[in-house]
């Protein structure tokens, strides 16, 4: 592995603004990045019926919906096609470009193919950011405990400030990506 690419990954309580934070640090970069997020899906009550990938490209896809049938986490059914066949191609390290990878949760880690394309991206010479639940699978263990990784704890507090410190972690290591 190339020790000059960050690896970093944002752990956090759910809410605490882990996919906000990322979004903006790519905006700082300015260097071309690949990759997915995942936001949440509301109903006209304004309540949450899921959960979408979408692609940094704009390609979005659901991951989770209630009333869906699949592999349950809690009350969702699990839809990994579209992880699966449009976000994980996304996941290939390519030299020069920073992998997003959000997030490495429960829900995803259902896919043998994501686990792989996670473990790719972590043993590969490029940058990679992204988030990593605090538990609830083997293979968050697995990353939790990587002595490769650089993890960070977004909390209310530190959030703000955040995004310039992690671009630049990425500027100084990798010269910019």
């Amino acid at each position: 592995m190339d020790e000059r690419w960050p690896k970093i990954l944002l752990t956090g309580r759910p809410g605490c603004g882990k996919t906000t934070l990322i979004r903006r640090v790519v905006e700082y970069l300015q260097v071309p990045v690949k990759g997915f997020y995942t936001e949440e899906v509301r109903g006209a009550d304004r309540r949450r019926t899921g959960f979408d990938v979408i692609t940094l490209d704009g390609r979005r896809g659901p991951l989770a919906r209630t009333g869906v049938r699949g592999p349950r986490v809690g009350r969702y059914g699990v839809d990994l096609a579209f992880l699966e066949a449009e976000a994980l191609p996304e996941l290939v390290p390519v030299p020069g470009v920073l992998t997003v990878i959000d997030e490495i949760g429960k829900m995803e880690c259902i896919s043998a193919a994501f686990r792989k394309a996670v473990l790719e991206a972590m043993e590969s010479g490029s940058g990679l950011l992204g988030t990593v639940a605090r538990g609830g699978h083997p293979f968050i263990e697995v990353v939790l405990g990587r002595g490769d990784i650089r993890f960070i704890e977004v909390t209310e507090k530190n959030r703000d400030a955040l995004p310039l410190e992690i671009a630049d972690l990425f500027r100084v290591c990798g010269r910019g990506i």
